[in-house]
């Protein structure tokens, strides 16, 4: 096989940080390779020097035997390379044909467009790939999953050679995947090549010929996929488990205070499982894999088709944020500066909204009270906080995470829902955090915290549960929980390990 592409001895940095160390990678013209890592792994970023995105620091990208220039988007493009972002870069408002010829539109005399000239060419190259996509739609009505294929005709359109994939198959449904699969092979035959990212083990083993594997930003192996298994990947992709100080401690658990029985909604389908007083219970996968769409529907925040879900015996109404407040249910959200952080009110403010949206018998606001209040929460939370008076956004994110943390406390919230709370703070607050959360669980809160971070379910949760594709496929009691065995459930490469075992049994 020709060789198309050459990485060498790439290193890059981020303010002192290096993301990429000496990581080479070579493909090969007419293949589908997989690039695989774990979050965090580098494998983003190398594909960004490659179409151009990001400069290198030092090595070479070699495409067709020349050196492509460093940190040039348009001369990757007309070298021939074609990056399909896992967010797809598609204008609603335009149409099918306007997405594939923006910036490039045919133009007669007078610089009048030639629309049927440019829908003809887009409903040849659709049909050729046999796509079922009117060339005149508007590209907002289109599914996730012809928008998919409306990237990739994108990238075929503008003559690319080498197409890269990052976790395409993200938002589409079992059907769609098969089609884009399709499609894939059938390009292959003709020639292009693509690079295919993804955590997904039976995705890789039925696409892709061969296999990179890049772990805490160093080149770890490569070869071809029919030499090797599911098992010897993941192992690749984890290493050795790490950890820092294990900061776990074993407890005694009360009586079941949360019974999830088989719910299924948008983003997770037949999910079951019991939460006891003062349990702290990991919820794990990869990204959209159905973790946060449950917590959110445990929160009130999403409805559930079918199922139900009771707090201390009761059943609660879903759908409803305030009714999950009233059976002192809180929740901590995902991304802190979109979804909690309220950056024009001070830290008091930040801390009593939410128990005064609930308090109707109270709606009058006792400043001098709740001033006592978050400086009580202050010195029990070890908040690293000056004037109360201050911006919240005057913290660091560990602190102002605390204050969010607060939030919930103070409404006298018995179940805690954490949803990603370490992500974007340092390795300091997050030990901080950790501990925190062991406190709050010795004293009796029940905890469910949801986090990609295998080794952070390790150290405080007595219980994990991987799910994959909005379904629960383990869940394992602490002393089983290791960064190879979750993996193994949240990329589903158990299910090859099995399937493997009965065709050679």
């Amino acid at each position: 096989m020709l060789e198309l592409l050459k990485m060498e001895h790439i290193q890059k940095s981020f303010f002192g940080v290096t993301v990429l160390d000496d990581v080479s990678l070579t493909i090969g013209q007419g293949e589908i390779h997989a690039l695989l890592g774990e979050n965090g792994a580098g494998k983003s970023t190398l594909m960004n020097i490659l179409s151009g995105v990001y400069s290198k620091d030092s090595g070479r990208v070699i495409f067709e035997e020349k050196e492509l220039p460093d940190g040039s988007i348009a001369a990757a493009e007309q070298a021939g390379i074609a990056f399909v972002h896992q967010e797809l870069n598609i204008f609603n408002d335009l149409r099918v044909y306007e997405n594939l010829f923006l910036g490039k539109e045919y133009t007669g005399f007078l610089g009048k467009l030639e629309k049927q000239k440019m829908i003809q060419e887009t409903e040849e190259l659709l049909d050729e790939m046999g796509v079922n996509i009117d060339a005149t739609e508007l590209a907002g009505h289109l599914d996730t999953g012809k928008k998919q294929l409306l990237e990739i005709a994108k990238a075929l359109h503008s003559k690319a050679k080498l197409i890269i994939l990052d976790e395409p198959t993200t938002a589409l449904n079992n059907d769609e995947i098969q089609h884009l699969f399709e499609l894939v092979r059938n390009l292959r035959e003709k020639g292009t090549t693509f690079i295919f990212i993804s955590h997904k083990m039976p995705e890789i083993f039925a696409l892709a010929d061969h296999y990179t594997v890049l772990r805490n930003a160093r080149y770890i192996a490569s070869g071809l996929i029919s030499e090797t298994t599911p098992e010897e990947v993941t192992s690749y992709m984890v290493g050795e488990s790490f950890s820092t100080q294990d900061v776990y401690e074993k407890r005694k658990l009360g009586d079941v205070i949360l019974k999830v029985d088989h719910i299924s909604g948008n983003g997770f389908r037949d999910v079951s499982f019991q939460v006891r007083k003062g349990e702290i219970l990991g919820l794990t996968g990869l990204q959209g894999a159905g973790c946060s769409d449950v917590m959110q529907a445990i929160f009130g925040q999403k409805k559930i088709e079918s199922g139900s879900i009771a707090a201390w015996g009761q059943e609660y109404k879903t759908g409803s944020i305030h009714q999950a407040m009233k059976h002192y249910v809180g929740m901590v959200a995902a991304n802190r500066k979109e979804n909690s952080v309220i950056p024009d009110m001070n830290l008091v403010e930040n801390m009593y909204i939410s128990r005064h949206t609930i308090d109707g018998k109270n709606p009058v606001i006792q400043k001098k009270q709740e001033l006592g209040r978050f400086l009580d929460y202050k010195e029990k939370l070890n908040m690293k906080a000056g004037d109360p008076k201050n911006l919240i956004i005057s913290l660091s994110g560990g602190n102002q995470q605390k204050v969010i943390l607060a939030r919930w406390l103070s409404t006298e919230a018995e179940l805690l829902l954490l949803d990603n709370p370490t992500q974007g703070i340092d390795v300091g607050a997050k030990e901080e955090i950790y501990r925190l959360i062991l406190k709050l669980a010795k004293q009796g809160k029940t905890i469910i915290i949801n986090t990609l971070e295998i080794p952070e379910i390790k150290k405080i949760a007595d219980r994990c549960i991987v799910f994959y594709h909005g379904k629960v496929m383990a869940d394992l009691e602490h002393s089983k929980i290791s960064e190879e065995k979750v993996m193994l459930y949240a990329t589903a490469a158990i299910e090859e390990q099995i399937k493997g075992e009965k065709e050679h049994g």
